[in-house]
């Protein structure tokens, strides 16, 4: 690893690289990184850089709770460790390289609070019984002109949505990202301006859980340096205006085993269960997978938010909308997207939840109940109540009690990093408590 990074960081170096951002994210979903020069990156790669342990109970907005029992006195230090491989040179910023870190103990030992490690055992984990799964991130964001306090005010396209007559506006932004995406090694399938207020939307190509996890975190990178090079601010915030459909990172997964995708035709076999899984534990998922206070603000019945707990076809509204194989796209291509998901999610534990989740369901042989079709928000109570459907958690108090009744995905996460995690809820559940909406939209949308 050692002659691997001296040779990048030589490389780099002659092409005017100075420094490498080494970047993670914390349990709020933001990103956090520090930046090497670029000849001290073999360095990192061999010793790591340090870092106070205390970044895993930072709460969303700075501060840091004590209330774990793990993380309680500000002593103790960490590594920074660098994965080499995953080194790309940021087009956008072309003075930095980037990569992903591991977080390691100070001695160099595993540490329990690394995110991108209980995702690594939940790959192991799903390898261990013959399946890999792939996965891939629709990331959805609002776009206001540099210096704008907030989105309504100023909005970066004014619509209409999904026209190119919104993007006319935007068009240097544009170019640059479907250049800078390309050359910092992150394929898109498509760009769009969205249904919301002044929002885009891109996709990125699924690859395994880690590297979707990694280009998670250098797809913001991308957008973030792009815009400010065009005169923008880009939110990924849950919801940028109170009345305003939100921002989604809807997370795509599939099933595979010996080249075979086991979603394809979502009969009673082990694509069912993995299905079957995940809709067991969607409200226990929904409390690592859109975790912020704005996120229950965004979680909405009428907004393609995903309110309620079922499943179905192709259903925008469906919390898990099954995306089948067509003659056309080909078999391979079935998946399940998970719509109750954003920014405020550290990629990581949101793909260890739901690689938990699906396992098990196929672990225990879980059965499928039967598809909606249409959009229970509109029914009446009776109505859900015959066909078992339940609200998903609308505050944060109910995703705590759900996440807490499920052994599944506390287990994915392990009991050190489950306690850091919930004490950041209740920090910043206490931040929230004091505030009005509109304050909590305004503090959250430039924070991730």
């Amino acid at each position: 690893m050692t002659k691997a990074a001296s040779a990048a960081a030589k490389d780099l170096a002659t092409a005017g690289v100075t420094g490498a951002q080494l970047a993670w994210a914390d349990n709020n979903g933001i990103p956090r990184s520090r930046i090497v020069p670029i000849g001290g990156l073999a360095d990192a790669a061999t010793r790591g850089v340090g870092a106070t342990s205390l970044f895993a109970v930072f709460d969303t907005h700075d501060a840091i709770t004590y209330a774990h029992p793990g993380l309680a006195t500000p002593s103790g230090d960490i590594r920074l460790v660098p994965v080499i491989e995953r080194l790309r040179r940021l087009a956008g910023q072309p003075a930095l390289a980037w990569a992903p870190v591991h977080q390691v103990a100070a001695d160099g030992s595993a540490w329990p609070y690394c995110q991108r490690g209980a995702l690594e055992r939940q790959v192991a984990a799903a390898a261990e019984r013959g399946y890999e799964i792939r996965a891939g991130y629709e990331l959805e964001f609002a776009v206001a002109p540099a210096g704008s306090p907030d989105i309504a005010s100023a909005p970066g396209h004014h619509g209409p949505a999904y026209s190119p007559h919104a993007l006319v506006e935007l068009d240097a932004f544009i170019a640059a990202l479907l250049h800078d995406f390309d050359a910092n090694g992150l394929p898109l399938n498509q760009v769009h301006a969205e249904y919301g207020l002044a929002q885009l939307e891109l996709s990125l190509k699924a690859t395994d859980p880690v590297s979707a996890a990694d280009d998670q975190l250098l797809a913001r990178q991308t957008i973030h340096a792009a815009a400010h090079a065009h005169g923008l601010r880009a939110s990924f915030a849950p919801i940028v205006s109170p009345e305003a459909a939100g921002n989604g990172w809807h997370l795509h997964t599939s099933l595979w085993r010996r080249g075979s995708n086991l979603l394809t035709g979502l009969d009673d076999g082990e694509g069912a269960g993995y299905l079957a899984g995940l809709l067991r534990d969607l409200p226990a998922l929904t409390a690592i997978t859109a975790p912020s206070v704005p996120s229950t603000l965004r979680l909405r019945p009428g907004y393609f938010a995903s309110a309620y707990a079922f499943w179905g076809i192709e259903n925008r509204e469906a919390p898990l909308r099954f995306v089948p194989g067509t003659t056309l796209l080909g078999a391979g291509h079935a998946n399940v997207e998970l719509k109750p998901s954003d920014a405020s999610a550290n990629p990581y534990l949101a793909l260890a939840a739901v690689i938990a989740a699906g396992l098990a369901g196929m672990d225990e042989g879980l059965a499928l109940p039967g598809q909606i079709a249409e959009d229970p928000g509109t029914w009446t109570e009776e109505r859900r109540a015959a066909a078992e459907i339940v609200r998903l958690p609308s505050t944060p108090v109910e995703q705590d009690a759900a996440l807490v009744s499920s052994s599944r995905v506390t287990g994915a996460l392990g009991e050190e990093l489950l306690g850091a995690f919930r004490a950041v809820r209740e920090s910043d559940l206490k931040w929230a408590a004091e505030r009005s909406t509109d304050e909590i939209v305004a503090a959250h949308l430039w924070r991730y």
